[in-house]
């Protein structure tokens, strides 16, 4: 695991959210102003540029790997710490191929084909299992391990290749360049620092969680690991399609149209309502039903019952939060397809300070406080994460107004999702009550199903 995490932290920096956030906004910019060829000069100048600069950062993570591995994981030594360092080695060109064809799906979406961008990972995934399922009967550990480290380089080839012909298709041909100069390409270089940060600045507020968690007693940090798992669903799903979504379509108005606010709003408050149906009902199953959700995913062998009533105290007090981290996942799309980078990173790393401090404060002292075993400490940290979340939300959406004014969610609609999403809780117990079984499959099926039936 530990080998898997030191390329899987520089794929998510250099990957889909950095480069989005700097390439498709001039990308789809160009194209909105019917400008292709200029368009399809940035294209081949960034994927240049962006080959030269992933294929150094291979380079040397595969000669430093050794200290690599003695940071993340000093007590790492003697076979186990070898075997660490071959497997990062292997994974770190998976990196290059993973973050290359995030310049494909820049490309892609920008031409407002989704589907094979998002569809692509699948063979990354597939070539794995498929790998890992023939290989690994009757195979050692560590010869299953480093197989896998292939299958995922491999698997990040393919995912590369998948999306390649229609990228070129669609920018008509492509000349690769290291060329720096143009206001374009210095733009998508200056934005793209910024959003690295941004990024960086999550992948921190993540460490430390854990860092703090551990701090606590024994279980603390599992069960803060399984409620993250349960929480980033909505948010990758809803949140970050959104996004990707409205991103290159705010960015191909502001070429064709330059920036007109009416319209801008209009597209995040549309991306807001979508994001609020789906994460309203989520927020009520992981806070009334959470203990569902946890059973079904998680409890099997050691994992009990209780676990899972641990799991979701600890998934409710993050998903306070949850709606706002999912809008907050959407506004910096409006700042990006702006060309403002800088705002985002500002307040995610103010959200960060925030999260920490009170995230901290609250696990250390609040079990005291309230009575309570110090392990339900982790529920105090996410809480404090949730209200954080709330808000970078509020400054995200006020610092919108200089540009665009401030988006508005209709409150009728709004009461109308929650009052759905709590009747649906409601009648879910009620049935629960009925049944009387305690098998978590059929309590799950008849508990989840009653609360979608009634929310939709």
């Amino acid at each position: 695991m530990a080998a898997f995490r030191i390329p899987n932290v520089l794929q998510n920096l250099f990957g889909e959210g950095s480069l989005s956030a700097s390439f498709i906004p001039v990308y789809s910019r160009l194209l909105g102003a019917g400008n292709r060829e200029e368009a399809r000069r940035v294209a081949g100048a960034v994927a240049g540029l962006l080959g030269l600069v992933v294929g150094m950062l291979v380079l040397i993570g595969v000669l430093t790997a050794p200290w690599l591995v003695d940071l993340i994981t000093p007590g790492f030594s003697g076979e186990k710490r070898e075997l660490t360092i071959q497997l990062v080695r292997i994974l770190f060109p998976g990196i290059g191929f993973l973050v290359l064809g995030a310049w494909c799906l820049g490309v892609l979406n920008s031409h407002g084909r989704f589907f094979l961008s998002y569809a692509a990972p699948v063979v990354w995934n597939l070539t794995i299992v498929a790998t890992v399922v023939v290989v690994g009967p009757g195979a050692t550990t560590g010869r299953v391990a480093v197989v896998a480290a292939g299958a995922a380089v491999a698997g990040s080839l393919l995912q590369f290749l998948v999306q390649l012909p229609s990228a070129f298709k669609a920018l008509g041909g492509l000349r690769l360049s290291l060329g720096r100069h143009g206001p374009e390409v210095a733009e998508v270089r200056r934005t793209f620092g910024p959003a690295l940060l941004t990024l960086g600045v999550a992948q921190i507020g993540a460490y430390v969680d854990t860092l703090i968690a551990s701090l606590l007693p024994t279980g603390a940090v599992a069960g803060l690991f399984n409620a993250q798992v349960l929480y980033t669903l909505p948010v990758s799903l809803f949140g970050m399609s959104v996004a990707a979504a409205e991103l290159p379509q705010m960015s191909l108005e502001r070429g064709a149209r330059g920036i007109v606010p009416d319209a801008f709003r209009q597209r995040i408050e549309s991306g807001m309502e979508r994001v609020a149906f789906f994460v309203v009902p989520s927020a009520a199953v992981f806070m009334g039903l959470g203990h569902l959700v946890a059973g079904l995913v998680f409890q099997s062998g050691r994992f009990s019952a209780e676990d899972a009533r641990y799991v979701w105290v600890i998934l409710a007090a993050a998903s306070v939060g949850l709606l706002a981290g999912t809008f907050a996942r959407l506004f910096p799309s409006a700042f990006y397809a702006l060309g403002d980078t800088k705002t985002p990173f500002r307040v995610a790393a103010l959200r960060m300070v925030l999260a920490t401090t009170a995230g901290f404060t609250a696990a250390r002292f609040g079990p005291a406080l309230l009575g309570v075993e110090a392990r339900w400490g982790v529920a105090g940290l996410t809480l404090a994460s949730g209200l954080a979340g709330w808000v970078e939300f509020l400054i995200l959406r006020r610092a919108l107004q200089a540009h665009v004014g401030i988006p508005q969610l209709p409150t009728g609609r709004l009461l109308r999702l929650v009052t759905a999403a709590v009747l649906g809780v409601l009648c879910a117990w009620t049935v629960l009550f009925l049944i009387g079984t305690h098998a978590i499959i059929p309590q799950s099926l008849a508990g989840l199903g009653t609360f979608g039936v009634v929310y939709l």
